[in-house]
């Protein structure tokens, strides 16, 4: 049994291994940078931490997410450094069974596979593991 730590983007349940989430945030300030790839939505204070903030929609080639819409971020561990992620919300912990691992669905854009571990079939959805390493690579 894995456990992950599960939010969504643009309606879809994804979700990160647990002992890779730091934490998870709401509402912190940010600090743009000038001159930064478009996935770097700018820089977070965490505690004296200075913490690069990537907005998964942009990573994962999703729609912007509308105006005035707030997000929240899930703060991994990825290469022995902090990165907050950007989501639209934040879901439960969610206990999975290897058995019920599967590759990522042929449905996906190419550039998102590449991005995803692969998929849990659940009860009542589809949890989309993503590759946390892949995923805050940004250039």
């Amino acid at each position: 049994m894995s456990q992950y730590v599960t939010f969504v983007l643009n309606d879809a349940l994804y979700g990160i291994e647990v002992n890779k989430v730091q934490e998870v945030l709401k509402g912190v300030p940010t600090t743009n940078v000038p001159m930064s790839p478009e996935e770097i939505t700018g820089l977070v204070n965490l505690r004296g931490q200075v913490v690069t903030l990537v907005d998964l929609r942009k990573q994962l080639n999703l729609p912007s997410r509308a105006e005035g819409e707030e997000a929240m971020m899930v703060v991994v561990e990825a290469d022995g450094e902090m990165i907050s992620l950007l989501v639209d919300k934040i879901g439960d912990v969610r206990e999975v069974k290897e058995a019920d691992f599967e590759n990522p669905p042929d449905t996906l854009p190419v550039e998102m596979r590449e991005l995803i571990l692969g998929a849990y079939k659940l009860q009542d959805n589809l949890l989309l593991a993503l590759d946390v390493e892949k995923a805050v690579a940004v250039g």
